[in-house]
């Protein structure tokens, strides 16, 4: 009998799915394929509206930071929200039809909101699983984490367990696992890297552009007139942007041209350095590959957590303008790369390639403790 789990996610950033992924994968490894099923209630149970907050969330926070700031602010105090929360008729019909069809030994959630929609559920005579939490956040951490019933909670570092800690969550229910990432990290990790400076080797700079596109032209127009660094621009799926970006390389050597590709691990060991907004998988995927990051946007709630957790730790810098990205730079490298060895010593700290394989251990760990003591009381 195939020993399934059911891992939830939620399209609202990237960490969510990302963190599913990996943990769905972790388990697959352990279990055979198809073990884990990863679902997104929210988007199966109300697919129209799911996805106009979508598109409004990425506007907030893209071109509307302030009132991004003020609401994620409102979710954190409001007591009201824990209580409405889980009542949508639609999200508890699909969580309960997945429940029921799949019949899971746990679920591991990696969004907040579903664990209050499973609350709900048992309070009403459903039978639930042991949940468990994937934080995907670091140190800013909204209290609907928390909030929500779980059996344990999975954070990405120290950092953010001591938040929880300090809201009052049991000590021995907070686990430090790390993010987890894709197991090609951990594959790789110990092959892969980016070549010696100095000697003929050249800067890799990584340009990651996401949702975010403010002054992304214009970094890499800056970006272009160092004639010694080698540059990767990674688009996605901005065809526009991509072609825009090309005809400005055109005449530059040592420039790389991206959309949307699976090879972000590969590109994250092999370069030096990463320009990115501080999305929640981005920073931990970064920091699993032990590649420092210029941060050159910070949207207000979560990500002032993972830029704040950088810096507590010297992992590279801040530069919200195109300028101040090319003066980190140009510091990064220069004396033979000192700053960039500080940085890339540092983030050796934080870097846990395996932290998906580790949650899926520790959830099997607890299931065997669950059901030894149930044993023992019957």
């Amino acid at each position: 009998m195939t020993r399934r789990i059911l891992v939830l996610t939620a399209g609202f950033g990237d960490g969510h799915n990302a963190a599913a992924r990996a943990v769905a994968q972790a388990w697959d490894e352990r279990e055979g394929e198809g073990a884990a099923v990863i679902a997104d209630p929210l988007a199966d149970a109300y697919p129209a509206t799911n996805a106009v907050l979508r598109r409004a969330y990425l506007a907030a926070i893209n071109r509307l930071p302030g009132a991004w700031r003020a609401l994620y602010g409102w979710m954190d105090r409001s007591k009201l929200l824990p209580q409405l929360l889980g009542r949508a008729p639609g999200d508890a019909r699909v969580l309960r039809a997945l429940l029921e069809r799949h019949q899971p030994l746990a679920v591991v959630s990696t969004f907040p909101g579903h664990n209050f929609t499973l609350r709900h559920l048992e309070r009403a005579g459903v039978p639930v699983p042991p949940r468990f939490t994937v934080v995907t956040d670091s140190i800013s951490l909204n209290s609907l984490w928390w909030t929500g019933e779980s059996t344990a909670w999975f954070v990405p570092n120290e950092d953010s367990a001591a938040v929880l800690r300090a809201a009052g969550v049991p000590d021995e229910r907070v686990e430090v696992t790390g993010f987890p990432v894709p197991p090609v990290f951990a594959r790789l990790g110990s092959t892969l890297a980016p070549p010696a400076l100095g000697a003929g080797g050249r800067p890799r700079i990584l340009v990651m552009i996401h949702s975010g596109r403010r002054g992304a032209e214009r970094t890499a127009r800056l970006l272009l007139r160092e004639t010694g660094w080698d540059l990767t621009f990674a688009v996605g799926r901005d065809d526009r942007l991509r072609a825009r970006l090309t005809a400005l390389a055109a005449h530059r050597t040592g420039v790389t041209l991206l959309g949307w590709t699976r090879e972000i691990p590969q590109l994250l060991l092999t370069h030096h350095v990463v320009i990115s907004k501080a999305g929640g998988a981005t920073t931990q995927e970064a920091l699993a590959a032990g590649c420092p990051m210029v941060v050159s946007q910070v949207v207000p709630g979560q990500e002032e957590g993972n830029y704040e957790l950088l810096r507590r730790h010297g992992i590279g810098a801040l530069a919200e303008t195109p300028e101040a990205v090319v003066s980190v730079l140009r510091e990064a490298f220069a004396r033979e790369g000192a700053v960039l060895t500080r940085w890339r010593t540092a983030v050796a700290g934080l870097r846990r390639p395996h932290a998906a394989r580790e949650i899926v251990d520790r959830v099997e760990a607890r299931l065997r403790g669950e059901a030894a003591g149930a044993a023992v009381v019957r």
